[in-house]
């Protein structure tokens, strides 16, 4: 990629993040974004159709590094505990930006993005899991009860112990 074309692009992102950090996606203008990233409103469109575009092309660049973060996606069935350390420390080597990224009405996104994303790891895996309804509700709850427990409680209890807690849980809930 050209050096400028890559510098405008970090420019255009950095803005957005410094703005999506103040406020709500929302009330974010290309104007304001334009001006922060000093570049006219034609060149962020050159890139973007729209703020809600480049949200949207972020969000999913930053649950991807979650996904590739995980180097056994299917240790929440095979071994949970393993499972649920290997997804809590990915998803805290984005926690800055995700907290940014899907604050306001975004939240409940991002653990519907994790959830797709790891079942399709998953199932590319173990085709057979993927018609089957009991695992895919299992799944669902793994990963999503794992997720909203740890955001939870993460400020009861240090990252250790809680990624302890919820991977016993999730190994009694395969146990059955």
């Amino acid at each position: 990629m050209d050096l400028r074309i890559e510098r405008t692009k970090r420019s255009i992102i950095n803005a957005f993040i410094e703005l999506r950090a103040k406020k709500p996606l929302e009330k974010i203008t290309v104007k304001e974004l334009s001006e922060l990233a000093l570049i006219n409103k034609a060149t962020f469109y050159s890139h973007y159709k729209d703020i809600y575009d480049l949200s949207e092309q972020l969000e999913k660049e930053a649950v991807e590094m979650v996904l590739k973060n995980i180097p056994h996606p299917d240790s929440l069935i095979t071994n949970p505990k393993q499972g649920s350390a290997e997804l809590t420390f990915a998803l805290m080597s984005q926690s800055k930006l995700f907290d940014t990224l899907f604050s306001d009405n975004r939240a409940s996104i991002l653990s519907t993005r994790i959830e797709h994303g790891l079942k399709n790891k998953i199932y590319t895996l173990y085709p057979e899991y993927k018609n089957d309804l009991e695992m895919d509700i299992l799944l669902t709850v793994l990963i999503q009860g794992g997720f909203h427990a740890f955001v939870s409680h993460i400020n009861n209890t240090d990252v250790n112990n809680l990624v302890d807690i919820i991977g016993r849980i999730n190994e009694r809930m395969l146990a059955e």
